[in-house]
């Protein structure tokens, strides 16, 4: 499928509309659904929570670049619109998960307080996710199962569109030749048929197995991912094209990546750690020409919780072999990272879908580690996405 096909665009059905005024659901037509795979973890919760503070002037939309000068009159769903939902294993309740969040100093004291309607309604919207242990469904069944949460939530609420957001725990890798799709491939294939845009914000395997591909090709659906850049990888993807710019030569590339939370206990699983790790390295070999000695390490640390430190050790040599070292230090809430860019890809690839563009879009690698194609640098993939929005905004 070639990026930027035009689709037709279907009627589909509205059913009966939700209640509460406070998330937008008032009946009017043109709505956008954002249904989270993984809604009860930590970086839905901080969307959920972020966009009810952000619409209600509450705070600053501060790292939502769709929210800047560039992107206005694009035509991307305006935040009061959107309406949120989703799958999940878990069964904390999204204002509990916030008041977690709170403690831990993700959220700002006083927001759950302020939010929780916006938190409550969401969470009611949330429907139980799988395979879970005991499970017997086949992947069909599962499949027809999430595909019917998909479209009953956007028949029940009028929605004009839904757009299904991956932002669950990474997972290994599949076995060569298994016989199930992965976990996120289930839900991917749920969005197909369901007739939603997606976006992998994990390095998860989701639309890329080949079991997949006719199907995707079929839907003429957008699609994104994978595997959001929210710190080390985003400095790499400065610093990587500098090197080559002042024609230094990089010697070795190493790092260490020091997290807690839900993500660190799945990132101890050395296939999901080898998931990960790809993507970080990819930026390294697209941007120099080949990759680097070095690698990178995931350290689970639980009492870090929701917080990370990435550190890199980059060896480089300079004029007449001179040999020098330039080390960073990243330190910052990767749910707080992640939150605004997933909600950026949400109005993006909803935009996207209202416009009938179809297949992956090349043009929102700005946001991921292991894009579907287009540049390496963050310079070029931002001069990729304002041109993006300018061609959203001759769509309309």
């Amino acid at each position: 499928m070639t990026n930027g096909n035009r689709r037709s665009e279907g009627t589909g059905r509205t059913g009966n509309t939700g209640r509460t005024a406070r998330t937008g659901r008032t009946g009017r037509k043109g709505r956008t659904g954002v249904w989270f795979v993984g809604a009860r973890g930590s970086v839905a919760t901080t969307a959920v929570a972020g966009w009810a503070a952000v619409t209600a002037g509450l705070h600053p939309p501060t790292g939502m670049v769709t929210e800047t000068p560039a992107f206005a009159d694009a035509g991307l769903p305006p935040l009061p619109s959107l309406v949120f939902g989703g799958h999940d294993t878990a069964h904390c309740p999204l204002p509990k998960r916030a008041e977690k969040l709170t403690g831990a100093g993700v959220l700002p004291h006083g927001l759950v307080k302020a939010v929780h309607g916006e938190l409550a309604a969401a969470d009611e919207e949330i429907r139980a996710g799988g395979p879970q242990p005991g499970d017997t469904r086949t992947d069909e069944e599962l499949i027809a199962a999430f595909s019917d949460d998909l479209s009953s939530f956007r028949e029940r609420l009028g929605l004009a569109r839904v757009v299904v957001v991956n932002v669950s725990s990474t997972e290994p890798l599949p076995e060569p030749g298994a016989v199930r799709l992965a976990p996120s491939s289930l839900y991917a294939a749920a969005a197909l048929r369901a007739g939603c845009p997606y976006v992998n914000f994990t390095p998860s395997t989701g639309l890329r197995t080949p079991a997949l591909q006719d199907a995707v090709v079929a839907s003429g659906l957008p699609h994104a991912g994978r595997d959001g850049k929210t710190g080390q990888t985003l400095l790499r993807a400065v610093l990587a094209p500098m090197f080559v710019q002042r024609a230094l030569s990089v010697r070795a590339w190493s790092g260490t990546n020091l997290l807690g939370g839900g993500d660190g206990a799945a990132l101890a699983d050395p296939g999901a750690a080898a998931a990960k790790n790809a993507g970080k390295e990819r930026v390294l070999a697209d941007v120099l020409g080949s990759a680097p000695e070095g690698e990178v390490h995931i350290d689970d640390v639980p009492a870090l919780g929701d917080w990370k430190t990435a550190w890199d050790h980059i060896a480089f040599e300079g004029f007449l072999g001179s040999r020098m070292i330039l080390q960073t230090i990243w330190q910052g809430c990767d749910s707080a990272l992640a939150a605004p860019l997933v909600l950026d890809l949400a109005r993006l690839v909803a935009r996207a879908h209202a416009a009938g563009l179809s297949g992956p879009l090349p043009e929102l690698g700005f946001y991921f580690k292991d894009p579907d194609g287009g540049p390496a640098a963050l310079a070029d993939q931002f001069g990729q996405l304002l041109s993006f929005a300018d061609r959203l905004r001759e769509a309309r």
